[in-house]
């Protein structure tokens, strides 16, 4: 038996990655908006909206 203890493999690599995603986006949301309710919404869009974050500011 092989031990996966510590090893990423692409599906906890892509749930990583959507979870950094909207938790990044609501905290950029948050702190440009002051609103929950926008960073609850931006934070379902996850990767859209921090990528457009990035290309509007």
């Amino acid at each position: 038996m092989e031990d996966k203890k510590g090893s990423l493999n692409a599906g906890s690599a892509a749930k990583a990655g959507i979870s950094f995603g909207s938790a990044l986006a609501m905290v950029i949301s948050y702190t440009t908006w002051h609103s929950v309710g926008w960073a609850i919404i931006h934070g379902l869009l996850s990767w859209v909206y921090v990528i457009y974050f990035i290309i509007r500011y």
